[in-house]
């Protein structure tokens, strides 16, 4: 009995002991298991303090990113406003400048006006004083025979030909005449240069263009061009020995058209009186008495037209006829022409329109004609001036 106690006693014991060390392997690991939860927990703190980490570095990288932008604008306002500084400043100077200038080309044009007015009054003076001597009869220079001689050979003029010299003011119109006389246009090949500018600097000799044209035209530069007075241009221009002076004037009759008919007369050179532009001419009255905004026919244009012609030719008469009186000279018809119908005339045509382009024309073959200098007739398409 006693053994079976013990081997009770023993097998408790064992069994306790085998209960101890389960109780010991379960709560090694129930402590295994706290530990693997507190890892848990402290990992997962850690993911959260680095994330927050990151998060707060992240701001930092936004907010370094938004202070170096708000830098890099500040810095741009700051270059802006640098260039608005240095161009205000260069405006401020070059409105000075400009000031400046502006006052000194008020002080030019206030001595140019003065300088103007000088010349005008001194221009009004020898105007004055051109007008009592042609009234009074300037002197006359009677060239010797050698300065005759002399003047031939510089316009080299030749026997058989007839020698027409077109004289007047500066712009009036000479070159064209002689062109349109000759047959050409102006943008032909051979013509004599035109422009709005006095273009002939001395005069000029222009053959016919075919060698069977017994004339010669010679372009004188407008008088007021030169440094001479008028009462001195037609003798100082050699103009005695030539056959023929065409008198052109464009919008006045001057003293200095009176000066050139007058000493023709005294050397007794045929002349002839020609207003020039006249087409242009017309066509501004014509504008100038259109006062009605409306709309006209072509009935009513037409007429218009018409009466702005013989308004223009009358006034026309009526002005030479009157500077001729005045001047004390014969009357002299004016022949009223305009270039383009008159070329078409030398070169055998009669355009719608024209004013005095055939009686020029036909008067100035008499002329030669009749003053013997032009060999054979100039009948059929053989009259012509070109």
């Amino acid at each position: 009995m006693g053994n079976g106690a013990s081997k009770v006693t023993s097998n408790k014991l064992s069994e306790l002991q085998d209960e101890i060390k389960q109780q010991r392997e379960l709560f090694a690991l129930l402590q295994q298991q706290q530990m693997m939860q507190n890892s848990a927990d402290v990992w997962k703190r850690a993911e959260e303090t680095l994330k927050k980490a990151e998060d707060m570095a992240r701001a930092q990288q936004d907010a370094m990113r938004r202070m170096e932008e708000s830098t890099r604008r500040a810095d741009e306002i700051r270059d802006s406003m640098r260039r608005l500084e240095e161009e205000m400043l260069r405006a401020n100077e070059e409105r000075a400048r400009a000031e400046a200038d502006a006052y000194e080309r008020e002080q030019d044009a206030k001595r140019a006006q003065e300088d103007a007015e000088r010349a005008v009054a001194s221009a009004r003076t020898a105007t004055q004083e051109a007008e009592k001597q042609l009234r009074e009869g300037a002197p006359i220079v009677v060239p010797t025979q050698a300065q005759r001689d002399s003047m031939r050979r510089k316009f080299s003029y030749q026997e058989g030909l007839f020698h027409f010299a077109v004289a007047g003011v500066s712009g009036s119109g000479k070159s064209s005449l002689i062109n349109a006389l000759r047959g050409l246009r102006n943008k032909d090949k051979g013509a004599a240069p035109t422009g709005v500018v006095e273009t002939t600097a001395r005069i000029t000799r222009y053959p016919g263009p075919s060698s069977g044209m017994p004339y010669v035209w010679y372009d004188v530069p407008g008088a007021g061009t030169l440094t001479v007075p008028d009462w001195q241009y037609f003798t100082e221009q050699g103009l005695y020995v030539l056959d023929c002076i065409i008198v052109v004037f464009d919008n006045r009759f001057t003293a200095v058209d009176i000066a050139i008919l007058r000493n023709s007369a005294r050397f007794q050179i045929p002349t002839f009186i020609v207003r020039s532009k006249s087409s242009q001419h017309i066509r501004n009255l014509a504008d100038d008495m259109d006062e009605d905004d409306e709309e006209e026919n072509e009935e009513d244009l037409r007429l218009r037209m018409e009466t702005a012609r013989s308004r223009y030719i009358r006034d026309t008469s009526e002005i030479v006829e009157r500077g001729l009186e005045e001047a004390g000279l014969a009357h002299q018809r004016v022949y009223i022409i305009d270039k383009n119908a008159l070329v078409k005339v030398v070169n055998g045509r009669a355009p719608a329109g024209c004013i005095d382009e055939v009686e020029l024309l036909q008067d100035m073959l008499d002329l030669a004609t009749l003053e013997g200098d032009v060999s054979g007739s100039a009948e059929g398409s053989e009259k012509t001036l070109g």
